[in-house]
């Protein structure tokens, strides 16, 4: 069914089939179209106009299953691993873990966590008449008994605003408080991705990969290292490489992860495409200006999937050549990729806190921006220094000093009141 505000500029809600059988919902208006799945929340579709018709941020995973057949342990496992790996593509959410795999209280966790692996129900969908924005609400209830969470989201567009803004509500309703990793798992593809792009962030301390979570082998960055700056991450072999420039296939798989200041007012990771003039901008409330209720991300993840990884289903066989570059740029609260029962134990990393807790009887709420946009000038060229809100947009000011303007405005709304009316 599809719903529009015949009188504001044309925003659109409708429920689609795509041709690989998976479920979900369309939002669309003159700026931005979003397509969000029911399958694990997954985001394939995060588009800006270019010029005849659309570009998409997002990343294709070229491995997915587009069988039309549900993801099965028995089937699927030996090839995919799990389920998030069999529909991977784009973005998705992140609760009640990030990272790797782990049982925690007696109860198995995911990679990523259930909302990353399981169904997402359809509630509800309308137009507001207020702002035109078009929104879609679904949810998603624990399958453990002794873990009793239970999920909401809204996913929602406001004409004018580049913007797919998202909520995530997690409620508990047992007895005592639960602490949780959260966050979302942006990944961005060709065609926006490109050697040569720049990706920014707002955190001040960095750290390379923990072992024992799977960048072993894939790795040219030394692992559990510390770093001040992504122009100087530490390599195994001596010396150091910029990594806030995208390479090309490489050969090599690398994660890193950055504490975002308590201080901050607006957390915030992005990555611009100076060729094309795209700007990929994630934005979320920052401790230093978050309320009670809030679900605050700490760090900024930087996945960098280069070609270091030979097994299937990367490669096409074990050994083979690993065909996939994408570019993770996650937000989370979360030990370094450790997954949940690691950010329990360890409580915090580079010194933010790696868990939120969700009270007994009480929830938080998680809110999101992802902007995708293209940009004029070359003021955002050299990468972002710093995005901070502004009346009815974000301002992103250039890392490089350029010529004129050195402050690009996009249409945004960083207080998400939008979204929480219709939440």
């Amino acid at each position: 069914m599809e719903k529009r505000n015949a009188g504001l500029p044309a925003a659109l809600v409708k429920r689609v089939t795509e041709w690989s059988k998976r479920e979900g919902t369309f939002l669309e208006h003159d700026s931005i179209r979003v397509l969000v799945e029911d399958e694990c929340g997954i985001v394939p579709e995060l588009s800006a106009p270019s010029g005849n018709g659309w570009i998409n941020a997002h990343w294709q995973a070229w491995f997915r299953s587009n069988s039309g057949r549900k993801f099965s342990p028995k089937d699927h496992s030996s090839v995919w691993g799990d389920r998030i790996t069999y529909n991977l593509s784009g973005n998705f959410p992140c609760f009640p873990g990030f990272g790797i795999a782990q049982i925690v209280d007696g109860v198995s966790i995911p990679a990523h966590g259930w909302t990353a692996n399981s169904k997402w129900f359809f509630k509800s969908s309308g137009v507001e008449r207020e702002s035109g924005a078009a929104w879609v609400v679904s949810v998603m209830k624990s399958p453990e008994k002794t873990m009793p969470l239970s999920f909401k989201k809204t996913d929602l567009v406001i004409p004018g605003h580049p913007v797919h803004y998202a909520g995530v509500t997690v409620k508990n309703s047992g007895a005592k408080d639960i602490s949780i990793n959260a966050g979302f798992h942006n990944t961005v593809g060709a065609p926006f991705l490109q050697a040569g792009c720049v990706y920014s962030g707002a955190a001040e301390r960095w750290a390379t990969s923990p072992k024992g979570i799977g960048f072993e082998s894939s790795a040219r960055l030394k692992l559990e290292t510390e770093f001040k700056s992504l122009k100087r991450a530490p390599l195994k072999d001596r010396g150091t490489a910029d990594i806030s420039v995208v390479s090309p296939p490489i050969g090599y798989t690398d994660f890193v992860m950055g504490a975002i200041p308590a201080s901050c007012g607006l957390g915030w990771s992005a990555l611009v495409n100076p060729a094309i003039k795209y700007a990929y901008i994630c934005f979320f409330p920052g401790q230093g200006a978050a309320s009670d209720g809030d679900i605050v991300l700490r760090f900024n993840a930087l996945w960098m999937q280069y070609g270091g990884r030979p097994p299937a289903p990367w490669a096409a066989f074990d050994g083979g050549t690993d065909l996939t570059y994408c570019l993770g740029t996650e937000n989370v609260i979360s030990a370094i990729g450790g997954g949940l029962e690691t950010s329990r134990r360890i409580g915090e990393a580079l010194g933010a806190p790696t868990t939120v807790t969700i009270p007994a009887k009480g929830e938080k709420t998680l809110w999101y921006g992802t902007l995708f946009a293209p940009y004029s000038g070359c003021a955002l060229d050299g990468g972002i220094k710093s995005i901070t809100p502004g009346k009815d947009r974000i301002l992103a000011e250039g890392a490089v000093s350029a010529k004129g303007k050195n402050t690009v405005s996009f249409k945004a709304d960083a207080s998400f009141e939008a979204l929480k009316r219709n939440h």
